[in-house]
C-alpha cells in the first residue's frame, strides 16, 4: 500500500494523534453497532465527534479508515505478544497465552474486526505481511528446545493463523469460546512434538 493511500496526513503533532485514535476508536464502534452498512464518513464523524472534512484531512477513504483500524490493531497485538515473550503469561503456557490474545483482539468486537481485516489484507504489502510473523516465529521451539526451521515456523504459524482468521471472516460463533482455543493449541503442540492438552468430553 501506498503511503498515499494510508492517510492523506502525516500527524506529526500529540494532538493529530489524538484526533486519529478518536476516529478509528468511533470507526469500531460504529462497525460494530452498524455493520458496514451503516458504515460512512457522516455517521463516523458525527460518533467521533469531528467534521467530514476533518476525515478527509488523514484518510483519504472509508477503506483507509479501515485499513488503519487494522493496523492499530495489528500494533497493539504486536505489543501485547512482546509482552508475553517477556513472561507477562500469568498462570498460561506461552502459545495458549499468544492464541487467547489474539482471539481476544479487537476487544471482542467481531464485525469491527472482520471488515477491517478484509480491508487491510485487500492492499497488504506482502513483505509486510511475512515480517509481522517474525516475533511469533522466533519464539517457536520443538519438543527438545530447537529453534524451528524457517519452513517450519512458517508452516505451523499460517497454520495457526489461517483457522483464527477464517473463524473471523466466517463469523464463526466458537471464535471465543474455551475449545476452539484448545484445539488451536493442540494443533501448535502436536506439530511441535510437545503433549496436546486433552480433548474435553462432550456434555
Amino acid at each position: 500500500m501506498k503511503a498515499a493511500e494510508k492517510t492523506r496526513k502525516i500527524p506529526t503533532q500529540r494532538r493529530s494523534h489524538t484526533t486519529i485514535e478518536v476516529v478509528l476508536e468511533a470507526a469500531a464502534q460504529l462497525l460494530e453497532s452498524a455493520g458496514e452498512a451503516g458504515f460512512n464518513t457522516n455517521a463516523l464523524a458525527e460518533r467521533a465527534g469531528v467534521s467530514v472534512g476533518t476525515l478527509y484531512r488523514y484518510f483519504p477513504n472509508k477503506q483507509a479508515i479501515l485499513a488503519a483500524l487494522g493496523r492499530r490493531e495489528h500494533d497493539a497485538y504486536a505489543a501485547a505478544h512482546a509482552a508475553l515473550r517477556a513472561g507477562e503469561t500469568g498462570d498460561l503456557a506461552l502459545d495458549r497465552a499468544v492464541i487467547r490474545t489474539f482471539l481476544h483482539a479487537f476487544g471482542g468486537r467481531t464485525k469491527a474486526r472482520r471488515a477491517a481485516v478484509a480491508a487491510l489484507l485487500a492492499h497488504a504489502d506482502p513483505a509486510e505481511l511475512s515480517a509481522g510473523y517474525g516475533p511469533v516465529e522466533m519464539s517457536l521451539v520443538d519438543a527438545d528446545g530447537a529453534p524451528l526451521s524457517p519452513i517450519a515456523a512458517f508452516v505451523l504459524t499460517r497454520a495457526v493463523q489461517g483457522a483464527m482468521r477464517a473463524a473471523v471472516m466466517e463469523d464463526a460463533d466458537f471464535l471465543h469460546s474455551q475449545e476452539f482455543e484448545d484445539e488451536l493449541v493442540r494443533l501448535g503442540r502436536l506439530y511441535l512434538g510437545h503433549a496436546a492438552p486433552k480433548r474435553r468430553a462432550p456434555p
